[in-house]
């Protein structure tokens, strides 16, 4: 068998020239986004590109999909410098944005290092990501982008600390926390090819990872109160949503007698899900049923979705 050869582009202007008119044009299509929220782990809808703060403007404004909470996005097409670094702590205070990516060609070792100061010294709503982008082909193949994360939110020290200091977070939403971390973990260690992010504590009792697909995601919400998990396919788009209904319904029936058809009439978007009765975050020893349970039952919605869902998108 004869194996092409990786080859890594150096000269990022070679593709963007011009980081506001190119790059950031670029990432801030919504394919590009979600590559990058399927990196970090947080769901990323665009607001605006070069949102005014003053006598500045942000490369990208955005939000956090699910909670609407702001991220400010920064990006540079060389190694970084003091003068982006000095920015990106203006945009945050400027929009009050609890997350904040700085996506560079390289990090100087002295602003990863602040990145990483930064995320140890502030509390659990604030979030940096340190991020290079490198750009990769074989032979004659269409050129990919990858995103690195070089400095990130330790998110669960972070969780600890914070609700030690001031009960930030109560204990329950820590076992939340634990819940997911505990779910990433066991999918690590199992044959999966689901793409899981890191868990949040801003919202402890959702969890959520891409599936490969512009705005469909997987996600999975405890109801403690109902003593159930909900695992859903996310539509933000609910136009997609009606199409692929329209195309699946009645074969999704079949295959998935419980399945939940939730167009969500007060939300732009819509899901498709599965319910897990009967848990009890109290009950540990359960933990692991559950999560095979979700492991299993994400694959075959993703592996039943997948497919359709993108040959809707591509007919669009």
């Amino acid at each position: 068998m004869k194996l092409g050869k990786l080859e890594k582009i150096l000269d990022l202007r070679s593709v963007w020239e011009h980081e506001a008119k190119d790059f950031t044009n670029w990432l801030s299509q919504e394919q590009n986004l979600d590559l990058l929220s399927n990196e970090i782990g947080v769901n990323i809808s665009l607001i605006k590109t070069e949102a005014e703060t003053g006598d500045f403007s942000v490369d990208i404004l955005a939000e956090e999909t699910e909670t609407g909470k702001k991220i400010i996005i920064e990006n540079q097409l060389e190694r970084t410098n003091h003068d982006h670094l000095g920015k990106i702590i203006t945009y945050a205070s400027g929009y009050e944005a609890e997350t904040v990516i700085w996506i560079v060609k390289e990090f100087r070792n002295e602003h990863k290092s602040a990145i990483d100061w930064l995320n140890e010294h502030t509390d659990e709503r604030l979030n940096f990501f340190g991020i290079t982008i490198e750009l990769w082909k074989i032979g004659n193949s269409e050129i990919a982008p990858k995103f690195n994360i070089v400095s990130q939110p330790n998110s669960w020290s972070k969780t600890i600390k914070s609700a030690s200091r001031k009960s930030g977070l109560s204990e329950n939403a820590l076992k939340q926390i634990s819940f997911f971390e505990g779910f990433q973990s066991y999918c690590n260690n199992v044959d999966t090819n689901l793409n899981l992010s890191n868990p949040q504590p801003a919202t402890p009792a959702y969890y959520s990872f891409g599936i490969g697909i512009a705005g469909v995601w997987v996600t999975v919400k405890m109801n403690q109160y109902k003593k159930l998990i909900k695992l859903d396919l996310y539509f933000k788009e609910k136009d997609l949503y009606n199409l692929t209904k329209q195309e699946v319904e009645n074969r999704a029936n079949q295959k998935f007698p419980e399945i939940i058809w939730d167009d969500m009439p007060n939300n732009k978007g819509a899901n498709i899900g599965l319910e897990l009765k009967n848990f009890v975050l109290d009950n540990q020893s359960d933990w692991k049923r559950h999560y095979g349970w979700l492991k299993e039952h994400a694959e075959k919605l993703v592996e039943f979705f997948y497919p359709e869902i993108l040959k809707i998108k591509n007919g669009l």
